[in-house]
């Protein structure tokens, strides 16, 4: 897994997948959460795909995008 990001959100390549796979999206599963950073992220959507990349603006603070397309919000 790798991240997609710019120097606004909080970023860091994922130490492993945790929790259960809830789907998966082109032919990748979706884990029901990641850590990274010492923090667990939980999945929330799939992102929107325009002109062959993933905009950034779709993400909130704290939020993250994953290969190939996989949102995660930090876990309360």
């Amino acid at each position: 897994m790798s991240f997609c990001y710019c120097q606004e959100y909080t970023v860091a390549q994922p130490n492993s997948p945790k929790g259960s796979l809830v789907g998966s999206f082109l032919g990748r599963p979706i884990h029901e959460t990641i850590t990274a950073r010492n923090m667990t992220y939980v999945f929330d959507r799939i992102a929107r795909y325009i002109d062959g990349e993933f905009p950034l603006d779709q993400l909130g603070k704290e939020e993250v995008l994953i290969r190939p397309g996989l949102i995660y919000r930090p876990a309360r």
